[in-house]
């Protein structure tokens, strides 16, 4: 029986992978195809298979979360976020919270909704997944503009532990009348507080041991940093602090240091994320009842609608205030707040809380998911171009080499590319007059790679990869720009 398992199982990731190929050259979201095809599988689908765990699926998403969260911290580039670091906090916190309450109101008048109940499904459906947005906009060959890139990414990657604590607090207050609201305020800040402190620290613990364990195997290397993934998170949940915003801090931690291994632990967790994504996707698929959602359409549609026509501008707008971005940069903040998985992860919570409308919220959620990812996931590209925030995207150029940053290293391995104007153009690289520590590794010309020495000439359009430190790096390239 068990040889039957595996081979399911099998088969239903290797589905899931060839899938993805549809979502690269058709610009669907994986999220939405991975989803479908849980259902296709599901006791209501042709597949038959029958699952109805809600606890089995919240255990794997809380997981799948902790390593999809640290995975995105880990890739995300501190010096591009950081200029919009304001703008992100703005929209994961009072934003999600914003949204919340919008939703939570015109469900209440929809719907037969206490307020907090209405809340709750505001809270569940708040938070985005910008993973979405872009594997899109990459499918078709469209970066964005400006700051939007970063801030989205930003974005998206803090405001799931914001939803998360107003669900949980939600539910306690639905759970325990008696609970005074003002309580969320002291849980708010001690959740986040704790969570930010600890993500911190376990980041540079996380950082020191990967620099100095001296282990004898790479392979291990992934090892040691999972553990320390799940031990941050589990560590920060026992102080009653945000367990979800503590290892995204600790990857952001990681991801702007040098250490041991890097490039190869990137990918590791990289398709980590990915597997737990579709795992992820797959089982809550299994989950929902395709044949419940009939009932639900007209108001899913009414409440989906408000969310992303309403609810999403509003609280983009008003949080946005104090920044310098212009109407059509928010219009298409506005219009890509996509749903993703963490919804109808939260969605699970209210089921296992035993909630009057516990049911009522999971399926609404799960329409709403996939409304937002059919309507706003197939428009974006012509709401980026109507907007005129889209931009080529860069190809990212792949070499045939690799470089593993160490302890004390200075060194980095960067890109330059030589534009057809540069003073650089036409001249031997022993002309240039090169720092000693500034060292020409390869020169990527058109679609072949040139071994460089010192009588080699520069070309417009070449890219040089260079082994420097950062201020060798940043002074030649002032030079060559005064020049």
């Amino acid at each position: 029986m068990n040889e039957y398992v595996l081979i399911v199982a099998a088969a239903l990731l290797l589905i899931s992978v060839l899938v993805s190929k549809i979502s690269d050259r058709f610009g669907i979201p994986a999220l939405l195809l991975f989803l479908l095809l849980g259902m296709v599988i599901g006791s209501d689908g042709p597949g038959g298979i029958y699952f109805d765990d809600p606890a089995l699926a919240q255990f794997l998403g809380v997981i799948a979360l902790v390593l999809i969260l640290f995975s995105g911290g880990l890739d995300t580039e501190w010096d591009r976020v950081r200029p919009v670091l304001k703008e992100g906090l703005l929209l994961s916190t009072f934003g999600v919270f914003l949204t919340a309450w919008a939703v939570g109101l015109f469900t209440m008048v929809l719907l037969d909704f206490t307020l907090t109940e209405g809340l709750l499904l505001g809270a569940i459906v708040s938070s985005t997944d910008a993973a979405a947005v872009f594997s899109i906009l990459r499918s078709k060959g469209i970066s964005l503009k400006g700051r939007l890139k970063p801030l989205l990414e930003l974005e998206s990657g803090s405001n799931d532990p914001m939803a998360i604590f107003l669900t949980i607090g939600l539910i306690q207050l639905l759970s325990n009348p008696d609970t005074p609201p003002l309580t969320l305020v002291g849980l708010f800040v001690l959740q986040m507080g704790v969570g930010a402190v600890m993500g911190y620290g376990m980041g540079q613990v996380t950082l020191f041991f990967v620099n100095r364990s001296r282990l004898g195997y790479e392979g291990l290397y992934p090892v040691l940093t999972l553990s320390l993934v799940f031990l941050t998170f589990g560590l920060t949940d026992a102080l009653n602090g945000s367990g979800f915003l503590a290892v995204y801090l600790a990857g952001i931690v990681l991801g702007r240091a040098d250490f041991i291994h890097k490039r190869s632990l990137l990918r590791f967790h990289d398709g980590l994320a990915w597997l737990m994504q579709i795992a992820m996707f797959l089982a809550l698929g299994l989950l929902v009842f395709p044949s419940e959602l009939v009932p639900i359409v007209g108001v899913g549609l009414l409440i989906a609608a408000f969310l992303m026509f309403v609810a999403r501008p509003l609280s983009v707008f008003i949080s946005l205030l104090p920044s310098s971005l212009d109407w059509r940069a928010k219009g298409f903040i506005s219009w890509v707040g996509l749903r993703g998985a963490a919804p109808i992860i939260l969605a699970t919570f209210p089921l296992l809380a035993g909630l009057p409308q516990a049911d009522l919220i999971f399926n609404i959620v799960f329409f709403i998911v996939l409304t937002s990812v059919l309507l706003q996931g197939t428009t974006l590209l012509p709401a980026a171009r109507w907007l005129r925030v889209d931009a080529p995207a860069t190809r990212k150029r792949l070499y045939p080499i690799e470089f593993n940053p160490m302890e004390g290293l200075k060194s980095e391995l960067k890109d330059l590319p030589i534009p057809p104007d540069s003073p650089m153009v036409g001249k031997a690289i022993v002309e240039l007059g090169l720092p000693a520590d500034f060292l020409i590794v390869l020169i990527a010309r058109n679609d072949d790679f040139v071994m460089p020495s010192g009588g080699t000439v520069v070309q417009g359009g070449d890219t040089l990869l260079v082994l420097s430190d950062k201020e060798s790096f940043e002074d030649v390239v002032i030079r060559f720009d005064k020049s």
